[in-house]
């Protein structure tokens, strides 16, 4: 049974820094994706940023590039979201997510199987 716990949420001010952990559980991540996804009150989900656990392929939002960062741990089965220089409108709940197997990044919600039940991000 796949699960995906997230941790590190909180509230800071504009500008500070936070970084976001998931931790998997029940499989190796050998050959799939890792996302991470935000949504906003009234708003869809979107995609932040993800990881192709096969290689070491990025993908980022554009309202994230620069200041956010992918990263994952392929022993502790874990992938991390640095997130720096932070903006109200990064507030959200964040949700890590596993996609199956894979032989490319994936980007879109529908392809990720596995999600976790999300950690509150706050920034004013």
């Amino acid at each position: 049974h796949v699960q995906l716990v997230e941790s590190g949420g909180g509230s800071v001010q504009a500008g500070e820094s936070l970084r976001l952990s998931c931790a998997a559980s029940g499989y190796n991540l050998r050959n799939y994706c890792m996302g991470w996804f935000r949504q906003a009150p009234g708003k869809e989900r979107e995609g932040v940023a993800f990881v192709y656990f096969g290689g070491s392929r990025t993908y980022y939002a554009d309202s994230v590039k620069g200041r956010f960062t992918i990263s994952q741990d392929k022993g502790k089965n874990m992938v991390y979201l640095q997130m720096n220089d932070l903006k109200p409108e990064d507030t959200g709940m964040y949700y890590c997510a596993a996609s199956g197997p894979s032989w490319t990044l994936l980007r879109g919600a529908d392809e990720y199987s596995y999600w976790g039940r999300g950690t509150q991000v706050t920034v004013s």
